[in-house]
């Protein structure tokens, strides 16, 4: 099976596309999407950077013997099994 994304494809793809959203609303969806992968890649900026701190603090905490600004975070209050829905008998 060959690449579907490729020639003629692609073109059946963003005819169907054009047909379900109409030539005035593409714009506009390709503006929300712009929009909504900008405030992604700003979270996860902000991820990366807090992550950087987090390690850096916990670093600085060990070297100098003392424990870490933040409380550790407290273990989970429900059993595993719960994750899973009962089996019908």
């Amino acid at each position: 099976m060959g690449n579907l994304f490729a020639g003629p494809h692609l073109w059946i793809i963003l005819i169907i596309i054009l047909l379900l959203f109409g030539a005035a609303k593409l714009p506009a969806l390709a503006k929300s999407l712009g929009q909504s992968a900008r405030v992604f890649k700003g979270e996860m900026k902000a991820m990366k950077e807090d992550g950087a701190e987090t390690a850096t603090e916990g670093t600085d905490a060990a070297s100098t013997g003392t424990a870490a600004s933040a409380p550790a975070a407290p273990p989970a209050d429900r059993p595993a099994d719960q994750d899973t829905p009962p089996r019908a008998s």
